[in-house]
């Protein structure tokens, strides 16, 4: 089964939400540089290996990553005498599927929250225009499919209509709202968020956290506030801080999560616009360098168009013909 067949039927719901284009845009223009580059030749030599290795890099894999797959690439060459293009394109999957494996220090969380704590406490963050907010609304909605208990919180309470969004989102899903209106502190409200969500028996709370530039002091002095407050009614909450990156702006993404690593503990990430982008190297990328799991990615605009991220479909969806 490919990816695309994965994306037209979403395993928790069982529904078939519209067909999307998923990855197309990236396995286009990663599949059609591989192909390019491999046309007539019947050796891997040197010369493949710089054009692959600009391939990777135009993908947005970045320099480390990609330094990291030639080296990879090399050794199997050496060791195993891979010749042709075929068995090239198997070692290609097989080492990129390798090196996302590598990267899950945590185990997945489905949709049913199968082995995970209850309340499950989930801490959103990300700049400002990643999709933060609709991807809470989405995932809000997916839990609530699942006959979850779902509780928002709205946490970022210094941009313009963000309390408000969040609400539209609740409201359109049918979960319940936490929120102490604008300009109010955020850590009181994940406290009181996850304090009700103990009390009222919630399966999941999902917390907004504000998205200003991450290069702000103040905001990441601020999200470690937020972590350390609700640790004081659940020893273990938050079970899972995930950062929200537009997988689009490529490079930037990069240095966005650069800098909410070094602020808080990311324990997973969330990937959104890979329908749109040709950039879906920065999965590779971004998981490989910050050694942090790809949970969700966003491949539509719609409401259903969030999936759990399945390393093995996303790399085979690459080499697909």
């Amino acid at each position: 089964m490919s990816i695309f067949d994965f994306f037209k039927k979403d395993k928790n719901t069982n529904q078939s939400p519209e067909k999307s284009a998923g990855l197309e845009k990236t396995k286009e223009s990663f599949f059609g540089k591989l192909t390019k580059a491999l046309a007539g030749r019947s050796t891997i030599d040197n010369s493949f290996l710089d054009e692959l290795e600009e391939i990777l890099i135009t993908s947005d894999v970045g320099v480390e990553t990609t330094v990291r797959i030639i080296n990879r690439v090399e050794d199997r060459v050496k060791r195993d005498k891979y010749i042709n293009s075929n068995e090239l394109h198997i070692l290609l999957r097989d080492e990129i599927s390798l090196m996302l494996t590598e990267n899950k220090k945590t185990p997945d969380v489905d949709f049913n929250l199968n082995g995970a704590a209850k309340p499950y406490v989930l801490m959103v963050v990300g700049v400002n225009g990643v999709g933060k907010t609709t991807t809470i609304g989405k995932l809000a909605h997916k839990f609530k499919q699942n006959g979850k208990k779902v509780l928002l919180a709205a946490g970022d309470t210094f941009r313009a209509g963000a309390v408000d969004q969040l609400e539209i989102w609740s409201k359109r899903v049918g979960c319940d709202f936490l929120s102490h209106g604008m300009h109010t502190d955020p850590s009181a409200v994940a406290y009181d968020a996850v304090e009700k969500a103990k009390k009222e028996d919630y399966d999941i709370v999902i917390i907004d956290t504000a998205g200003r530039l991450h290069n702000k002091i103040n905001l990441m002095n601020e999200l470690s506030k937020i972590k350390r407050v609700m640790s004081k009614v659940i020893d273990s909450a938050p079970h899972d801080v995930m950062l929200v990156l537009d997988a689009s702006t490529g490079q930037n993404a990069f240095e966005q999560a650069k800098h909410f690593t070094a602020a808080t503990e990311v324990s997973s990430l969330a990937l959104t616009k890979l329908d749109g982008t040709a950039k879906g190297g920065v999965v590779l990328g971004i998981s490989d360098q910050f050694k942090i799991p790809v949970r969700y990615i966003g491949v539509g605009e719609g409401i259903e168009d969030l999936r759990i991220f399945n390393a093995s479909e996303f790399v085979n969806s690459l080499f697909e013909v």
